[in-house]
């Protein structure tokens, strides 16, 4: 029998707060909140500014961490649909397979909740979460976690009017990783889920101070989800974090993400809706990014350091919008947010997407292991037959410090042959690199790479110590200083197919060759700066050295 359906007064009281969070104090006086019971129906314990809170003990749930609760879970998940409510999930451990998310329902996890990913055979099951459903024709546009939702722990489509809030965990312990990882599920194997949480096709979304454990795949995957609100999140997973794909009014605040074998928070735009929309109107701002720490070791506070046994690997752990960039990324800040041994800032247009209107401002990288900086339009062109290379232009960045003493990668900003990066400024910025290059690395002429997947690493050993970059226009440094531990023979800006460049009051460090290469670059401008006179080049210049 389910225990006796009661609340402490203090549970009662905690959830009020967070309830009337969500519907605002306006509807105090106008809506009741009651806790139902499935058995009999009667409502008890009013609470003022709510709808009626379903408890999921009074629908069969064990909590013991054994027991699969997903069918009490989902019973009282209906439930609440039928009039609109929030599902309670008091302290315990539920394990479970699919979770489905209906219209005008939240879920709030209480202090001591464990919602866990129930364990499958390595080899798939016939039984376990929700097969994933086919998504052709446009499969072969995305990676297999991208085009499916309904193989997760918790999953919605086409819905709307939802909330999963409060201080407990979701902890993805049965999910594959995508990754062939021999101690964890195949993710292609029927019956086994890859995301903690996946929607498609919803609006009026909000996650708010939850902690999430090693989650597979995505801890988040909302594709197409417009209205979206992601906050106070503590995230420490085995692969990818929060992912915004097709999405739009998105704002992102005040999350801890540790995501050393993926990106930490990602906006993307696939073709996996089957057809190109853009994610546009999204604001990432006081979040921490890092992919320095041992998995798990976020949560509990020990911020448990990798041992440097990996000699070259760079955990990723950063923000990035890309790689899949069918419909491109418009209408984008990151504000105020904090990089910790991870890759740097990465904004990318490879699959025919235009971005435009790009702000960065506020942030803070400390131990960047690859370029701080990688902004790149490029032809994969993964998608339909016959779609054109995007555009990249209006990226402004300021006010960014960069102390990478171990990096020895600049930051990279390309285009392709015939498709120009345009109207790139940056403004108050500091860049602390490794330096130590040699004269040999500044002779290099790399390849262009331009269906290559975007990844700074790809590019091998560059010939610029702070910024390489080529095929580009309209780009302003000003109030920039570049220094580094070490003298590096590689000039600090290195430059090819590029026009309208201007450099003013930009600090250089002293070395042992030129300051800036120039090669195939018109309508160049150096005013005011230190380690570098002033010049102004009209025409096109072939190659020189200052």
């Amino acid at each position: 029998m389910p225990p006796p359906l009661r609340f402490a007064s203090r549970h009662m009281d905690r959830v009020r707060r967070e309830l009337l969070k969500l519907v605002g104090k306006a509807a105090a006086g106008t809506i009741g909140c009651a806790i139902v019971s499935r058995n009999t129906g009667a409502a008890t314990a009013p609470i003022p500014g709510a709808g009626a809170v379903f408890d999921v003990r009074s629908f069969g749930t064990v909590g013991d961490g054994k027991a699969i609760d997903s069918l009490a879970i989902n019973r009282a998940i209906e439930a609440a649909a039928s009039m609109g409510g929030t599902v309670y999930l008091p302290a315990g451990r539920y394990a479970c397979y699919s979770l489905h998310l209906k219209s005008a329902v939240s879920l709030y996890l209480d202090q001591g909740c464990v919602i866990i990913a129930a364990d499958t055979p390595r080899q798939g099951t016939t039984s376990g979460y929700d097969p994933a459903e086919p998504n052709a024709p446009w499969e072969a546009f995305q990676d297999f976690g991208h085009n499916h939702w309904h193989n997760s722990l918790i999953w919605g489509e086409n819905i709307h009017d939802v909330a999963i809030f409060g201080p407990g965990l979701i902890w993805g312990r049965g999910l594959a990783r995508g990754h062939d990882d021999p101690e964890l599920p195949i993710a292609e194997a029927p019956g086994v889920g890859d995301k903690a949480i996946a929607l498609k096709n919803c609006h009026n979304i909000i996650f708010r101070d939850l902690s999430m454990l090693a989650c597979g795949h995505f801890a988040i995957l909302a594709t197409g989800v417009d209205n979206l609100t992601i906050d106070n999140l503590k995230i420490d997973t085995n692969r990818d974090g929060i992912d915004i794909d097709c999405c739009r009014n998105v704002h992102i605040s005040n999350c801890s993400v540790n995501s050393p074998w993926d990106d930490g928070i990602c906006p993307k735009s696939s073709f996996a809706l089957g057809y190109a929309r853009a994610t546009e109107n999204v604001t990432i701002a006081n979040c921490y990014v890092t992919g320095g720490y041992e998995v798990g070791s976020l949560l509990d506070g020990r911020f448990k350091p990798f041992p440097d046994t990996n000699h070259g690997w760079q955990p990723t752990g950063r923000i990035k919008c890309g790689t899949e960039s069918n419909g491109g990324f418009k209408n984008i800040t990151i504000a105020n947010c904090v990089f910790e041994s991870c890759r740097g800032l990465a904004l990318e247009t490879v699959d025919g997407g235009i971005m435009e209107d790009i702000t960065v401002t506020g942030v803070t990288m400390r131990d960047i292991r690859n370029a701080p900086l990688f902004i790149r339009l490029g032809s994969r062109l993964r998608g339909p037959t016959g779609i054109p290379v995007g555009t990249l232009k209006r990226v402004l960045i300021s006010n960014v410090t960069c102390n990478a003493p171990l990096n020895d990668m600049p930051s990279i900003i390309g285009g392709v042959p015939g498709h120009a990066v345009e109207d790139i400024k940056i403004n108050n910025c500091s860049f602390l690199h490794r330096g130590g290059g040699t004269a040999k690395m500044a002779a290099l002429q790399p390849s262009k790479r331009p269906s290559d997947y975007p990844e700074p690493a790809r590019f091998g050993p560059l010939p610029a110590q702070h910024f390489f970059i080529r095929h580009a226009r309209n780009l302003e440094f000003n109030n920039v200083e570049l220094r580094a531990v070490a003298v590096d023979a590689r000039p600090s800006f290195w430059l090819s197919d590029v026009s309208s460049l201007d450099l003013m009051h930009v600090k250089l460090p002293s070395g042992i060759g030129p300051t800036v290469s120039l090669n195939n670059v018109s309508d160049f401008r150096a005013l005011a700066n230190r380690g570098l006179k002033d010049v102004s080049i009209e025409g096109p210049i072939s190659q020189m050295q200052l």
